[in-house]
């Protein structure tokens, strides 16, 4: 596989999957909905690990790696599938690029990284005031949406706490057997959650748009999205990858409003730029930081 190739895949891949879950859990409840979803992509990715005869190893840091992985897949996964009667798939895509902000604060606290600069506490400001700029929106157009925004928020929690503890294991694994491994972990959850929440089989009311959207998401959101994810964050920077971030929320309204008759407001393209200048200053902040410091240490200069 080429980088561009699957660099561009994770692109249109999470940029889609937000309408997907809509679509999906128009009338497949949503428990059922990321069940079939996962369960698609496990059984294709054990045929492909059989098949390609790709190694899948069950040492003791891949079974760390896997349930650290799965850790994501299911609090991000199920969370954002309730999220999805109450609020649009362009605003859970935009929540969810929050995600990298997040991650940094988990990495604080967890990693031992170094504490935010300027810029960066810069860019966590603007990001939360978008933030709030589209949720206050969107709370005008439904007053249960609050219950969907709750649910995508701690659904990125999850997310971000999962990536920085994959940070912690340090072993290299192929990106196929990566991703089966994590949702052999996480399918037997999902199946628990379905039994537990609903434990129904009411397929006659299932539409073709709904079935689609679940078959979609498991062959290429689950699983293909995965891989290519996992390969891109091999072979380039964590800079790079970042960029995604970034893309797919502005796609993601685009999409919405244009299959799924979503309304942009002005509310949500005002809140929807401050969200991604705050994901820009915080992905460059050294470089923001140094042109900054430039600019002003030059306009000293010049007055003195």
């Amino acid at each position: 596989m080429r980088v561009p190739i699957a660099y561009l895949a994770v692109v249109l891949i999470w940029s889609t999957t937000p309408l997907g879950i809509v679509w999906s859990s128009e009338t497949v409840e949503p428990t059922m909905a990321v069940l079939l979803r996962m369960l698609i992509a496990w059984l294709i990715g054990w045929g492909i690990i059989i098949v390609c005869r790709i190694h899948l190893p069950w040492h003791k840091e891949a079974l760390k790696l896997y349930s650290f992985s799965a850790i994501g897949i299911f609090g991000g996964m199920s969370l954002s599938y309730a999220a999805a009667s109450y609020i649009s798939s362009g605003l859970m895509s935009l929540i969810f690029g929050l995600s990298p902000i997040l991650s940094g604060v988990l990495a604080q606290k967890l990693l031992a990284e170094d504490r935010f600069n300027h810029i960066k506490k810069l860019a966590l400001v603007a990001a939360l005031i978008g933030l709030v700029i589209v949720c206050y929106d969107k709370m005008t157009l439904k007053a249960d949406a609050y219950i969907g925004i709750i649910f995508v928020l701690i659904a990125v929690f999850f997310f971000s706490l999962s990536g920085v503890m994959v940070k912690t294991i340090n072993i290299k694994i192929n990106p196929v057997a990566t991703t089966v491994g994590a949702l052999t972990f996480s399918t037997p959850l999902f199946l628990v959650m379905w039994l537990l929440l609903d434990g129904t089989l009411d397929y006659q009311q299932w539409s073709i748009r709904s079935v689609s959207a679940i078959i979609y998401l498991g062959l290429f959101g689950s699983l293909i999205g995965f891989i290519s994810y996992f390969y891109v964050l091999q072979k380039l920077s964590a800079s790079t990858v970042a960029l995604v971030t970034m893309i797919t929320p502005v796609l993601a309204i685009t999409l919405g409003a244009l299959l799924n008759d979503e309304v942009i407001t002005d509310n949500l393209i005002v809140g929807a730029g401050f969200v991604v200048f705050g994901l820009t200053c915080y992905q460059w902040s050294s470089k923001v930081e140094y042109v900054v410091r430039y600019r002003f240490k030059k306009v000293n200069d010049t007055q003195t």
